[in-house]
């Protein structure tokens, strides 16, 4: 459920890449964010770039989202957020976000507070969810459908820590 208003008048979807390093979650971040975007009625696309991914290569994910999304593709420089998960693809995706587009990476979040060292993908989710205008029970259903139970509690409260940056970087400007 959205819990604020989408500009809808300029049908212009939301751009969101997402990348890092096979093995990180990437592909896991944007089922996730999908899944979010879906339960609130809206059109999602996603596509995925798999690099060498099974040996640590780059691999990024297009989520977009609106009224009507035509092209799961976000275009050159037109991304609204850029997520990346592996620091050292910030500079291998930067061409991707547009200018005023928001950034969101590892070195926002204190990694070593995390409960588990491979949920820095969820964390900067709850980063990008103070951005978004979907509920934190949308969020919630989605990582739980997701993931293992198993997994359900740590990736919950590394979603609570990263939404309580975002929430803190957002009364900062």
């Amino acid at each position: 459920m959205i819990n604020q208003s989408i500009d809808t008048t300029s049908n212009k979807p939301t751009n969101v890449v997402i990348a890092g390093l096979g093995g990180m979650g990437v592909l896991k971040a944007s089922d996730i964010l999908a899944d979010v975007v879906f339960s609130a009625g809206l059109d999602v696309k996603k596509s995925e770039l798999h690099g060498m991914s099974q040996r640590g290569g780059s691999v990024s994910s297009d989520v977009r989202f609106g009224e009507r999304v035509l092209s799961p593709m976000v275009p050159e420089g037109e991304a609204d957020y850029l997520l990346v998960i592996a620091e050292d693809q910030v500079p291998v995706n930067a061409w991707t976000l547009r200018a005023g587009g928001v950034l969101i990476e590892p070195s926002q979040i204190d990694e070593s507070s995390l409960p588990n060292k491979k949920s820095v993908n969820v964390a900067l989710l709850g980063v990008l969810s103070c951005h978004l205008p979907f509920s934190i029970e949308a969020w919630t259903a989605a990582l739980r459908s997701n993931l293992p139970e198993k997994l359900h509690e740590a990736n919950l409260q590394a979603f609570s820590m990263g939404r309580a940056i975002g929430e803190n970087a957002g009364q900062e400007r």
